[in-house]
């Protein structure tokens, strides 16, 4: 068997075991496509990085869930990047460049102490596409009734890198009733069934709060909820510029989106949307905490399954 250590840590907070945990795996270059999966399995996490060579950026970073590889995540973003810097691996870099399945990213590090450090990450260009499935089954999908959806805005899916279906929902109370059947998301989303689900509304916990947010992961992941989403936020401060603000704005629209309070694990990411002259460029800015090192044991014939 061979022994693997993963590093532990928690973006979209500073506090320990809140916000969103991420597995970070240094020595991803020595390692196959199989043993990152079966990692990502045992550590049972959202998303495992494995930050590896790359030959056109700084870095290249590989994102797994326990069920299979993504094309980007910003939570394990921001991690591994916090990672990188604390234990020096980055030495004086402020600014780099990370290879993803969702492209070439530039990556910006803002520090004052170890304990003050921010991390700006630009997503891919935002994407939206039309919801025609039933919004009884949808809302249903994640123990709500279709009342519960905003009548003025649109359900779309939206991708800065991922995608996710975005549903607007009226009121925050109703959050806290949500119980997610992630079995049923495929046959309900049926132009993209991999889709995961974002709802989230306009009323939020924290008066500084512009919105508030649940995620509920595809079932082919291999978990239930993301607690504090990068990218997810991200698309969501693409839809607040153009559906709800309707381009309403000056050169850029600075959101604050907050997420994981029923589960105990909120967090907070900042969004910034500027436009730009086809669409908007979209970054998010977290910063992260390191909670503790584990060790993974894998094994010559990996036990688990994945759902690629």
């Amino acid at each position: 068997m061979k022994s693997i250590k993963v590093h532990h840590y928690d973006a979209f907070s500073m506090k320990p075991n809140k916000g969103n945990p991420a597995g970070v795996v240094l020595n991803g270059d020595n390692l196959t496509d199989k043993e990152m999966q079966e990692i990502a399995f045992k550590v049972g996490f959202n998303e495992t990085a494995f930050p590896v060579k790359s030959e056109v950026a700084d870095l290249r970073i590989r994102f797994f869930t326990p069920g299979h590889e993504m094309n980007l995540c910003g939570h394990a973003t921001i991690a591994t990047v916090y990672a990188l810097k604390t234990k020096g691996l980055l030495g004086d870099k402020t600014e780099l460049t990370i290879e993803t399945r969702a492209g070439i990213l530039p990556i910006k590090i803002q520090s004052s102490s170890e304990k003050e450090i921010f991390i700006i990450m630009k997503q891919a260009s935002p994407q939206f596409e039309e919801f025609k499935g039933s919004k009884e089954d949808l809302a249903k999908s994640i123990g709500l009734k279709e009342s519960d959806i905003h009548d003025d805005l649109p359900i779309l899916y939206g991708s800065t890198g991922t995608w996710t279906l975005l549903i607007p929902i009226k009121e925050l109370a109703v959050f806290k009733k949500m119980r997610s059947n992630n079995k049923e998301f495929p046959t309900i989303l049926k132009e993209m069934p991999k889709s995961s689900i974002h709802p989230f509304c306009l009323e939020t916990f924290d008066t500084k709060a512009d919105m508030h947010a649940r995620h509920f992961s595809s079932p082919f992941s291999g978990t239930i909820e993301d607690a504090v989403t990068g990218t997810a936020s991200g698309v969501m401060g693409a839809f607040f510029a153009k559906y709800i603000k309707n381009n309403n704005f000056e050169d850029s629209l600075n959101l604050t989106v907050e997420q994981g309070h029923e589960i105990e694990k909120d967090g907070r990411v900042m969004v910034q949307i500027s436009k730009n002259s086809e669409s908007y460029d979209v970054e998010i800015t977290g910063n992260a905490v390191y909670v503790k090192d584990f060790d993974i044991r894998l094994e010559d014939k990996p036990s688990y399954s994945t759902n690629r």
